[in-house]
């Protein structure tokens, strides 16, 4: 569906709203969404993207940024999701940095935990890495970074954004993409990937014997003891989409004035990947007040022509198309139903 300035259409996306194939069937009978059983039970399937398991970056990823000029990557034109999405430039720009020219990354604490056989991210959204620690712990990483003719930039508790011009066709894992995996696989991979794993070193060894980790050791904190290198980019491209439930309400209310092509509610993703399933029904159920019932009454009142609801998980993404429902359609059900069959869905195309 072509993008209207007018706003004839809204599309909202729902990182990690396709459930678990396991649960999936308990999750979605428990779900309370009337609202959402209407949209999809009058929509159709436009697109049915899947990606292969060792893509560096989500599909919602890939969706919010598949227009953006790759050929900052000259060695990975021919296939985007081979490194993450080119967004540096954007993140500084939303934490009011001004870069010099080069090649920028960013440059994520974490903490990183030993499984059974390998090294494994905790997820960074969990860490609450306080203002003081971040900019401890900045301060020490820093002066690595100049010493080996690198710059680095604060951006906020757990942005950072380091300069590597000589770095650009590394090919890097977004940091959500590669929360939870094994990190040898997930790592950055390329002609300076020695460069970059020295400077990891160096900085894992100074955070070692830190005093921001001391005192979270004993707090009973997880210790932040590592750096996630992302999301390179040589230039500004913003993706032509707004960020969060506030501008569903921005949208609804005056689509003319609304120029994005779309919203993206990050509501299920922190739950979806610490398999948090009853936190992630209980935010479904609170978007169909936030969400799904006023995109509903936009389309039955005519405010929005049709709205595409775009569901992904970490392997696939799906694009409902849904418009108001018509009552000569008597034989649509009002059922979730499509919801369930994703989450159960394969195919043998990749995207």
């Amino acid at each position: 569906m072509p993008y209207n300035d007018g706003m004839s259409y809204l599309e909202i996306i729902l990182p990690f709203g396709i459930p678990p194939q396991s649960l999936a069937k308990e999750l979605i009978k428990q779900m309370r969404t009337p609202s959402l059983a209407t949209l999809l039970g009058h929509a159709r399937t436009t697109a049915l993207h899947e990606f292969e398991e060792l893509s560096r970056q989500l599909p919602h990823e890939y969706w919010l940024t598949k227009d953006f000029d790759s050929t900052s990557h000259p060695t990975l034109v021919s296939d985007q999701r081979s490194t993450s999405p080119a967004l540096t430039h954007f993140a500084m720009q939303q934490a009011g940095v001004l870069p010099d020219d080069g090649y920028w990354f960013t440059l994520s604490p974490v903490h990183i935990h030993v499984a059974r056989d390998h090294l494994v991210m905790t997820d960074p959204r969990r860490l609450h890495i306080s203002e003081a620690e971040s900019r401890a712990l900045f301060a020490a990483a820093e002066g690595l970074c100049t010493e080996l003719g690198y710059r680095l930039i604060y951006g906020d508790q757990q942005t950072w954004f380091l300069r590597a011009d000589q770095w650009q066709n590394l090919s890097t894992a977004s940091l959500t993409a590669a929360c939870g995996h094994n990190m040898d696989i997930w790592i950055a991979k390329g002609e300076h990937e020695v460069a970059w794993r020295k400077l990891q070193n160096e900085i894992q060894m100074q955070w070692h014997i830190h005093a921001v980790n001391q005192q979270r050791e004993e707090q009973g904190l997880n210790t932040i003891n590592s750096v996630w290198l992302h999301s390179g980019s040589s230039r500004l491209q913003v993706p032509n989409y707004a960020f969060g439930i506030a501008q569903i309400q921005q949208a609804l209310a005056a689509p003319a004035q609304f120029h994005a092509q779309g919203v993206v509610l990050e509501d299920l993703t922190e739950v979806a990947l610490n398999n948090d399933w009853g936190s992630w029904l209980a935010a479904m159920n609170q978007l169909e007040q936030s969400c799904f019932l006023p995109v509903l009454q936009a389309l039955e009142c005519k405010k929005i022509v049709a709205t595409n609801l775009i569901f992904s998980d970490a392997h696939r993404l799906n694009v409902f198309e849904c418009k108001a429902p018509k009552a000569w359609k008597f034989w649509r059900k009002v059922s979730l139903q499509p919801l369930l069959e994703l989450a159960g869905t394969t195919s043998d195309s990749k995207r």
